[in-house]
């Protein structure tokens, strides 16, 4: 069964499901689900716990093993299995098929993957763990819904902030939900309950976003010169490789068929292999603003 992540708090009020998957792009909210899970297996007696993590070395017949070592006291044990990889391999898929296939009662097992590509998920053994129990796919709010992200938690400590406090603070914080959620319990910590201005909110935040070339191609597609400008500026401080962001812009421009942004992408190639001179990060905004702000070219 596919859970939505927002229903997981209602669900877990129920007896447990014999097994749930957790995969997603962003580690944070895999991490906080899965403590959701440990802590309602808890208090539904999986008072055993058995933590494999299929490593390098790792061997899958400890996961039979552990579904076999119950307690003669006649305890519940949870299997706590992370595949960090997100690759079992030959070996750990077969053994996962066969784990799903035999249930053990009084056992739970809660597997965390990180994000799949859609071969994984085509997978026999993904197929087998979905269809073992409760499965749950978290990945991190786009920007556009990540204020909203923001005002969820804040009022999760009672806490409020006007939108354009909002969005001040999901832009600091752009790609990066664990430093997201570590400002908003500073806030806690400094405010008190209630709503926060924008400029006590601009006195707080860290400027801890984290970008990739990605975040600029979607900033240019989506024709967001602020994004754009605000991307490279944090690409350039993680010191990216100019070539990575040559090909992002140049890429663009070749799909806008924009023949006088190509040039200025030739020009910026030149002085990257030292064959011609001038700043490379100040042409780079030149030609996203180029990109993002003349419809056609």
């Amino acid at each position: 069964m596919q859970l939505r992540p927002e229903y997981l708090p209602e669900h877990l009020k129920k007896p447990l499901a014999p097994l749930y998957l957790l995969h997603g792009d962003e580690p944070l909210l895999v991490l906080e689900a899965a403590d959701a899970i440990r802590s309602a297996a808890r208090s539904q007696g999986y008072d055993e716990r058995a933590v494999l993590v299929a490593g390098a070395g790792f061997r899958w017949d400890q996961l039979a093993q552990a579904g076999g070592n119950l307690s003669l006291f006649g305890g519940k044990l949870l299997i706590d299995l992370r595949i960090p990889t997100g690759k079992p391999g030959r070996d750990g898929g077969e053994a996962l098929q066969r784990h799903c296939g035999k249930p053990a009662q009084d056992v739970l097992t809660l597997v965390t993957l990180p994000q799949l590509d859609w071969q994984a998920k085509k997978a026999a053994w993904f197929t087998a763990l979905v269809n073992a129990g409760v499965t749950l796919e978290l990945n991190a709010p786009p920007l556009h819904l990540l204020p909203d992200w923001v005002a969820t938690r804040m009022l999760r400590q009672q806490q409020s902030a006007p939108r354009a406090a909002l969005e001040f603070i999901a832009a600091h914080v752009e790609g990066n939900l664990l430093a997201a959620h570590q400002e908003i319990q500073k806030l806690g910590l400094l405010y008190p309950p209630g709503e926060i201005s924008l400029a006590q909110i601009e006195a707080a935040v860290m400027n801890v976003a984290r970008y990739d070339v990605s975040d600029l191609r979607d900033a240019l597609k989506a024709r967001d010169t602020l994004r754009a400008a605000r991307t490279l500026e944090g690409l350039k401080g993680e010191d990216a490789a100019p070539p990575l962001v040559l090909w992002a812009l140049a890429n663009e421009a070749r799909n806008s068929s924009a023949r006088p942004a190509l040039l200025h992408a030739a020009k910026i190639d030149r002085m990257i292999k030292g064959l011609a001179r001038g700043d490379i990060w100040d042409e780079f905004l030149q030609l996203a603003l180029r990109l993002t702000t003349v419809k056609g070219i």
